[in-house]
């Protein structure tokens, strides 16, 4: 029994403890290529959550993780086999749900831990905010900690050379054999400025990849994924510490 998820716990364990953060990992149900399963994300958000909240509870942050969702926004894939989709209104109101308890029972710091880049809660966090004046209210994007640079050769942004580094290195038992998959090139948009990035729009994932993966996964191993999880976990544990330790309404300097 791992004192800080909320799964594992029990209600004699935890009716008199006091905790300052809740951790809500956030994943998404999805096609990753022909080699990693639906659940990636899902794996990656359990994993990372628990791993970065065992080192701040060791440090005596009192941080608590509830269970991943296990479903997001996939409103660009909804012609993809059993890409299961959350529209952003019901993320809306789940995270509402969620909030109404942890406000009521005084844990009032929430992180969301984000493994989908589907997701965007940066809008539902400034419309709960004035909801709820007591909570505060955060979210990152695990993905985005590290420079990918700094581990991996291929770049991409789904089931590419990180994701499957960290698959074959959490749960090597559900990867395919690398030469069975995709190459995971990505067509780009025609339109300048959404190439660009200054401009935006949803990506069709069927136009966009034939794998359905963006990335090439073909360079990755166990030893990487290793290297990035520690790396990740570990900055992610400091800001929860960080948060365990903040007073919100002093927060600028």
């Amino acid at each position: 029994m791992r004192p800080y998820i909320l799964a594992e716990t029990n209600w004699k364990s935890i009716k008199d403890e006091a905790f300052s953060v809740a951790v809500l990992p956030w994943g998404a149900t999805e096609a990753h290529n022909y080699h990693l399963p639906y659940a990636t994300d899902i794996i990656e958000a359990d994993h990372i959550a628990a791993a970065s909240a065992k080192i701040a509870w060791e440090s005596g942050a009192k941080v608590i993780v509830l269970p991943t969702m296990p479903f997001g926004v996939n409103t660009g894939q909804a012609d993809i086999k059993l890409d299961i989709n959350l529209n952003p209104s019901t993320q809306l109101a789940i995270l509402a749900d969620i909030i109404t308890v942890l406000d009521r029972q005084g844990i009032h710091k929430l992180l969301i831990l984000n493994s989908h880049g589907g997701n965007d809660f940066k809008p539902l966090i400034r419309e709960l905010g004035l909801k709820f004046p007591k909570m505060f209210l955060s979210t990152c994007n695990w993905f985005q900690a590290l420079n990918k640079k700094d581990f991996f050769e291929h770049g991409g942004d789904h089931a590419d050379e990180l994701e499957t580094s960290l698959i074959l290195y959490l749960t090597p038992n559900l990867v395919r054999p690398l030469e069975e998959a995709g190459l995971g090139n990505e067509k780009k948009h025609k339109i300048k400025a959404f190439t660009e990035g200054w401009a935006w729009t949803e990506r069709k994932w069927s136009q966009i990849s034939e794998d359905t993966g963006v990335g090439n996964p073909k360079l990755s191993t166990a030893e990487k994924g290793e290297k990035y999880f520690n790396a990740v976990t570990l900055k992610i544990a400091d800001l929860l510490i960080e948060l365990a330790k903040s007073d919100t309404n002093n927060l600028y300097e």
